[in-house]
């Protein structure tokens, strides 16, 4: 992990080159010289917030294939309780 130091002025010059740094590592934004902002992927904030994944974008998401369930029928009938 790379960590990248940008100032406020560099960071409004070259906005896409703190974006490429950031996939690196955690690029720090400084104002007037002291840490200001942090600047991460978007994969990295989710580790980081420990985001829960919704349970329709799980299903939503390509995956292996159902396998197929074969299942036999059961021959045999319920019988009573003995109570003895």
């Amino acid at each position: 992990m790379t960590v990248t130091t940008f100032s406020s002025r560099e960071f409004n010059q070259d906005a896409g080159k703190a974006k490429k740094a950031a996939l690196q590592g955690p690029v720090f934004i400084t104002d007037r010289g002291r840490p200001a902002h942090v600047l991460l992927s978007f994969d990295e904030y989710k580790k980081l917030t420990g985001e829960r994944s919704k349970i329709a974008d799980l299903l939503a998401m390509p995956g292996p294939e159902v396998p197929e369930l074969e299942l036999q029928p059961q021959r045999d009938l319920a019988q009573a309780a003995a109570f003895t």
